[in-house]
């Protein structure tokens, strides 16, 4: 099956004092894409999953949207519906959350 789109959702861990996307909520983030796709019918097409570093620790937790490769930082699960039905559902980048690199 091919996905129209990919969401990678950093679950990182490091040692402390060091920030971490996935002790700060990065498995609970999936979790509610997960469950945000299925309930808009989207889980066929879009595809949430988990992923190791993405070199952006600093603006954590971080995801990113491909194939446009939209970084997203400090995604609380609150932000989640938003990407959703902005982005993942209308191609509409979410500015306040966007990262610049």
């Amino acid at each position: 099956m091919k996905f129209k789109k990919h969401v990678f959702v950093c679950t990182n861990q490091k040692d402390a004092p060091k920030k971490s996307c996935g002790t700060e909520h990065g498995l609970a983030l999936i979790e509610a894409f997960k469950v945000e796709l299925t309930a808009r019918g989207l889980q066929k097409e879009i595809r949430a999953q988990r992923a190791g570093c993405l070199d952006a620790c600093a603006f954590g937790p971080t995801v990113v949207v491909y194939p446009e490769g939209t970084y997203y930082g400090n995604v609380q699960v609150a932000d989640v519906a938003e990407i959703v039905e902005k982005h993942l559902a209308n191609d509409q980048p979410v500015e306040r959350l966007a990262l610049e690199f």
